[in-house]
């Protein structure tokens, strides 16, 4: 019997062996013998120094066993040392430990399905088990790389492939556990060993996926069913991993996974990649999640010289994490995800316009899918832009659009990096387009306490430049960011679509009283505003969206920052517009200059019901009236239906169908307004952009002459006229330049106070002050005692003191600074 000697021989044995033998029966079948096993471990736990003596007998009889294919003795043999690991706690367990692993390497060795699974068992048990001091020298490089290859058997059985998997993923999770609580757990961290663990973990998630995604859904497994399930196994053991990882190793544990799904080509599609990375956002600690954005935004880096759809699933899974991280903690990279979003952003333009110059030159089938493919990534840049800035507090959040907004392209400002020199116009266009869609995303839900943190000067400038007033879309665009920023009780939606509103009480508009400093602001950049609804009204490429918008940004400014000097400046505005589809000096459509007065009238209507003025919204009223019967093309229910008769000329002499000044003038003023501003026409500022800009010259945006329907004569036209001489503009040049040098003598002073030692500044104040108090000793020596005249020049007349004839207030005083 392969288990027993003769007595003889047994009793020479050391009796270690003997007890070790005697746990072997004759015929395997029959099991362990517990009597004697019991033996074992009560000698085992009486004399812990000869653990590795049994260990190592152990380990010789089960090699023995293996080789000879003995397969009963070895799961007797494994059952032992399991019984013994869990039964012995000492110093002396380390000897043994090191036979037990000896011995569980030798069954992952073995090609027999069986004992590969009986040592990860083994192992698994051993992992589970508490060790009283740390082992500084034990690595487990080789059960890392077994295991490993065990999930990727390829076995022809495939319940045997399964079992294999199965356990692989056990062992490493049994591994994981392992050098997790040890104190040497910073080497299962290294990457030749993360190279290992995770792209096996993916391999079986992915596997059971793909076959789950042919067969259709499946229907909800039973517990049993899940642990025998590779795919929810290695989940489980995956998030533990991931769950297990601190800051120093948290890279370490996500590239792999980079490199998993770019060699299996899996980010087109990226349903598998998406699901990846929020188990990872999931599992990690919220403090950690800045790691993953920015290892993501490293891989989309790496691979922006990649197919179309490919950055596409990389930014989709981006968007998925930053979804998941804006709920905690980002960390530093807010900039920094947009920064990037915004760079692969003017890459993507710069390929769909190489691809469209490429197709004018060999006309190709596959050029229109190309640039269908690299929409879908603006527009998945977009919609992260937009989902991560709207998640973000709000001093971030106003920090990102002025980010944003620095990167668009804008006529006679410099942008930081999107530089639209080498795109031409219609890259510059389109470059425009996604930063503006994208902040609009941001602004979405913004509230501010005060429009001027909405709407600072370094923001509101460029985003009412005239070059963004060159595009229809553009224009749009700028309207729907300004309704973000300026709707700040959420009103918008009841006055969405440009109509004659009979009853404005009915949509219950939520208002507050104006604070001083929207007031203030609308002092400084009312105009600014005014200006921007009066150009984008004369432009000839309007359509009825623009117009909408129009009325609703009038609607907004008067709910949200309307006082009575604003509701005056407003009503100038309309009028000023009316007379530009009136006279029509820009030679608008008919269609656009009935819009115009369309435009008007709704919002006339809007104002004086707003305003509650009896006698205004009689006037109003009763041009509306009129118009329904003898113009209805002005009116917008009419002018934009899909067919609207339009008339051949607007006849000036029918006061009728106007708004007049003088009868709306005569009805504020009966209601305490201060109506002298009414008298003058409206007239938008110049800026410095319009003599840089290519649109119209700004002489037909500023005419020089102003014909308007007089609110005092309304059969006589007045005719406005300013003229301008070289003189007027010699002079208002030369002031300028005065105003010039004062700023800068003014920045020089700030800029010495806010850099000099205060030492330096100090001493230059005292020497300052002791010259000014010598001076005006001196005035005042020569006021009450003036020194003897020695010609005789000297007088005193009418409070001025002479002397040789030089009054005392003509003396130049030092500047201080």
């Amino acid at each position: 019997m392969p288990g027993r000697v003769c007595c003889c021989c047994a009793a020479l044995r050391p009796r270690y062996k003997r007890l070790v033998d005697n746990i072997f029966p004759e015929d395997p079948k029959d099991g362990l013998v517990k009597a004697d096993m019991e033996k074992l471990t009560f000698y085992a736990v009486s004399a812990p120094e000869k653990l590795d003596r049994i260990g190592a007998y152990l380990a010789e009889r089960l090699t023995r066993d293996v080789v000879r294919h003995r397969y009963g003795y070895v799961l007797i043999a494994m059952e032992a040392l399991d019984q013994l690991l869990m039964a012995c706690h000492s110093q002396s367990i380390k000897p043994f430990v090191e036979s037990f692993l000896h011995m569980v390497a030798k069954l992952l060795e073995s090609g027999e399905p069986k004992l590969q699974v009986l040592g990860t068992n083994s192992f698994v048990k051993f992992a589970n088990i508490e060790e009283d001091t740390p082992s500084y020298h034990r690595r487990y490089d080789f059960f890392v790389s077994r295991f490993s290859a065990m999930c990727h058997s390829c076995d022809p059985d495939p319940e045997i492939q399964n079992e294999i998997r199965i356990a692989g993923i056990r062992g490493i999770q049994g591994v994981v556990r392992k050098t997790v609580n040890d104190e040497l757990r910073a080497t299962i961290w290294e990457p030749q060993h993360m190279d290992k663990i995770v792209p096996s973990l993916l391999f079986n998630m992915q596997k059971i996926e793909d076959i789950d995604s042919r067969i259709g859904p499946p229907s909800s497994p039973s517990a049993g069913v899940k642990e025998e399930n590779p795919s929810v196994l290695a989940e489980n053991c995956f998030r533990e991993l991931l769950g297990r990882a601190t800051y120093g190793n948290m890279n370490n544990a996500v590239r792999p996974v980079f490199a998993h799904l770019d060699y299996h080509r899996l980010w087109d599609p990226n349903e598998f990649a998406v699901s990846c990375f929020k188990i990872i956002m999931y599992s990690i600690q919220a403090q950690y999640s800045h790691h993953v954005i920015q290892e993501i935004l490293g891989h989309l880096d790496v691979r922006k010289r990649d197919s179309p759809r490919v950055r596409a699933g990389i930014i989709q899974v981006l968007l998925e994490a930053v979804a998941i991280a804006a709920k905690g903690s980002i960390g530093p990279t807010v900039l920094e995800v947009f920064n990037t979003l915004l760079k692969h952003l003017r890459i993507s333009v710069d390929f769909e316009l190489s691809d469209r110059h490429s197709s004018a030159e060999s006309v190709t089938l596959s050029t229109s899918s190309k640039e269908n493919d690299e929409r879908i990534v603006q527009n998945a840049i977009i919609q992260t832009i937009g989902f991560f800035g709207s998640n973000l507090p709000d001093y971030q959040r106003s920090e990102i659009m002025m980010f944003i907004m620095s990167k668009v392209p804008v006529l006679g400002t410099a942008s930081q990096s999107l530089d639209p020199s080498n795109l031409g116009d219609l890259g510059t266009r389109r470059i425009q387009i996604m930063l503006l869609r994208s902040l609009l995303m941001v602004t979405s839900g913004y509230k501010a306490t005060t429009i001027s943190n909405a709407l600072p000067p370094p923001f509101l400038d460029p985003l009412l430049s005239p070059s963004l007033m060159e595009d229809s879309e553009l224009r749009q665009l700028v309207l729907e960011i300004l309704h973000n920023l300026i709707d700040r009780h959420d009103n918008r939606a009841k006055l969405r679509g440009i109509r004659i509103i009979p009853d404005v009480s009915d949509l219950k508009i939520k208002r507050d009283k104006i604070s001083r400093q929207d007031v203030s602001f609308m002092k400084k950049h009312g105009q600014q505003l005014y200006r921007h609804i009066y150009l984008g009204c004369k432009e000839e490429d309007n359509v009825q969206k623009n117009f909408e918008l129009l009325f609703t940004s009038l609607a907004l400014t008067t709910i949200e920052l309307a006082n009575e000097e604003v509701v005056i400046d407003l009503i100038r505005l309309a009028i000023a517009l009316q007379d530009v589809a009136i006279i029509n000096e820009d030679n608008l459509p008919m269609f656009n200059r009935c819009g115009v007065m369309a435009l008007v009238a709704a919002y006339l209507n809007f104002l004086s019901q707003m305003i509650a003025v009896p006698a205004f919204c009689q006037h109003v009223s009763k041009v509306i009236e009129t118009r329904s019967v003898e113009a209805a093309y002005f009116l917008p229910e009419t002018i934009f239906k899909d067919k609207c008769d339009l008339p051949t000329s607007l006849e000036k002499d029918e006061k009728d169908l106007f708004f007049l000044t003088n009868k709306i003038a005569e009805s504020l003023g009966g209601s305490g307004y201060n109506v002298e501003r009414l008298s003058v026409p409206y007239v938008p500022q110049v800026t410095d952009e319009d003599r840089l800009s290519r649109r119209k010259s700004i002489v037909d945006t500023v005419s020089l002459q102003v014909d308007i329907l007089s609110g005092s004569n309304t059969e006589d036209k007045v005719d406005n006229t300013e003229e301008i001489t070289f003189e007027a503009l010699k002079k208002a040049i030369e002031n300028n330049g005065l105003e010039e040098q004062e700023k800068e003598k003014r920045r020089l002073v700030i800029e010495k106070f806010q850099k000099a030692p205060f030492e330096e500044i100090a001493a230059q104040c005292e020497t300052k002050a002791n010259l000014l108090h010598d001076r005006l000793a001196q005035i005042l020596e020569l006021t009450i005692r003036p020194p003897p005249s020695p010609s005789g020049t000297m007088t005193i007349t009418a409070g001025h003191a002479h002397y040789h004839s030089v009054p005392v207030y003509e003396m130049k005083f030092p500047d201080l600074f």
